[in-house]
């Protein structure tokens, strides 16, 4: 008996002639009196290792409970393939069945299934092909994103998921309680008294670990987070989750073009990193999702970014004679449909927009001289539209101090966040990039619900 595994990934690279032990999923299983095909996958690569069944060394009601689907532990021998999907097969001399699958009630029969349908099912699909790929995506860019810090030299750092303050100052947030939602403490002017709250006052989910970020690179230097974050906007797009993961550096004594150098520099290391370690998985999703991935993905890596103003941007879209669904103007935050034409239309490659109007960006940006914009970036790609924003911040305290108080912010609830302006302030700058949107890039999937394992959206959160 054959005690130790060996996964399917493996198997395929190996040389014939050696006995095997593999354990996985049936995705087909076919044949006839005489011999039996089972197709077998284990989650370790897209691709299927083919068992051979000698009917001749086998029951019929041995194999009879097997069908899509049903869980499997096969010995044998690792042999040349006579077909031309692989290399080598295993001919079985051993069948241990671990689980069945009901062909009248397992979901997934070898029949295309719709990306909405998968949805409801979202516990079984990452068996699909397709998801399969996209979860092994998931984690090489998860991976790839430590190393790329990691190598230079950056500081990992683990910002709170509740907190008292909202980066954005946009008020989308998860409200975090045990007061008895039926009966909540009140105070004499009618309000909740949350001092009575677990944290002794009103605290949400996270929308950003920026910062903390900013704290953190104030005293280490080069800092990023990557973790989950909350937005509780009621946004039913295929660009939007209430539940993702966001990578957010912050680098001491960087302006805003070091930041542009490095967010650039880093999204193409993504890309090359998932071009060289994706290759099966990428294929495959570009043979069956989208046929220009692989074309378009490569192109990233071949090309410098174009890079302009936003006022820049304002003139082109303007002058371009396209009539967009949101009339443009200056003052006017851009929308998807604007930031496409951009980058697919007019420059067809991607782009860094800088200096957008102080009104439509966050607090925490830093002022130009003109008073009327700020040292903002937003890198827009194919397909996606904005994929990184990020911003030299401003490191002056009385100018930071005169936005929290323009945007009816407190400035009492963020005076430790001033403490970096008080105390050894310096010019530092950051970028969050949304990780769901680099995948939705890498993988060339249409929605970002297809790219997480479990989506959270208004009116949903199953499993």
């Amino acid at each position: 008996m054959i005690k130790s595994r060996t996964k399917i990934i493996d198997i395929l690279k190996m040389q014939p002639g050696v006995s095997v032990l593999v354990m996985g999923w049936v995705r087909t299983k076919r044949g006839n009196k005489k011999i039996t095909f089972i197709a077998l996958n284990d989650g370790s690569t897209i691709h299927n290792v083919q068992i051979v069944c000698d009917m001749e060394q086998f029951k019929e009601e041995e194999l009879r409970p097997i069908s899509t689907g049903a869980c499997l532990r096969v010995e044998g021998l690792l042999v040349p393939s006579l077909g031309t999907e692989q290399s080598v097969e295993i001919q079985a001399r051993k069948v241990e069945i671990y689980g069945t699958a009901d062909p009248a009630t397992y979901p997934l029969q070898k029949k295309g299934h719709s990306m909405e349908f998968l949805r409801e099912i979202a516990h079984l699909r990452p068996r699909t092909n397709t998801f399969g790929c996209i979860l092994r995506i998931r984690h090489a860019m998860a991976f790839a994103i430590h190393k790329y810090f990691n190598d230079k030299g950056f500081v990992y750092l683990h910002t709170p998921i509740i907190t008292a303050s909202d980066c954005e100052g946009a008020g989308a947030m998860f409200q975090v309680t045990t007061l008895d939602l039926n009966n909540p403490p009140r105070g004499k002017d009618g309000l909740v008294d949350y001092s009575q709250d677990f944290f002794g006052r009103q605290t949400s989910l996270t929308v950003s670990g920026q910062l903390e970020g900013e704290l953190g690179a104030m005293a280490l230097g080069e800092i990023y987070t990557f973790g989950p974050t909350f937005r509780a906007e009621n946004s039913n797009t295929p660009r939007h989750l209430a539940e993702f993961w966001m990578i957010e550096p912050e680098m001491a004594f960087y302006d805003i073009h070091d930041n542009m150098d490095l967010a650039e520099d880093f999204i193409k290391y993504l890309v090359r990193y998932a071009l060289e370690n994706c290759a099966p998985d990428l294929q495959f999703l570009n043979n069956m999702i989208d046929k220009d991935l692989i074309e378009r993905l490569e192109s990233v890596c071949d090309t410098t970014f174009a890079r302009l103003t936003y006022t820049e941007g304002i003139q082109i879209l303007s002058s371009s004679g396209q009539s967009f669904e949101y009339p443009v103007s200056w003052g006017t935050d851009l929308q998807s449909e604007h930031e496409r034409y951009l980058v697919e239309k007019h420059f067809k490659r991607p782009v860094i927009m800088t200096d957008y109007p102080k009104e439509i960006k966050a607090f925490y940006m830093k002022e130009n001289t003109d008073r009327k914009t700020v040292r903002a970036m937003d890198i827009l790609f194919p397909k996606i539209g904005e994929i990184i924003g990020g911003s030299q911040r401003e490191e002056d305290l009385d100018t930071l101090a005169r936005r929290i108080k323009e945007m009816n912010m407190s400035v009492e609830e963020l005076d430790w966040y001033l403490d970096t302006r008080r105390f050894g302030t310096a010019p530092h700058s950051g970028f969050g990039l949304g990780f769901e949107r680099l995948l939705l890039f890498i993988t060339g999937m249409s929605n970002i619900r297809d790219v997480i394992p479990f989506p959270r959206t208004p009116k949903s959160a199953e499993f």
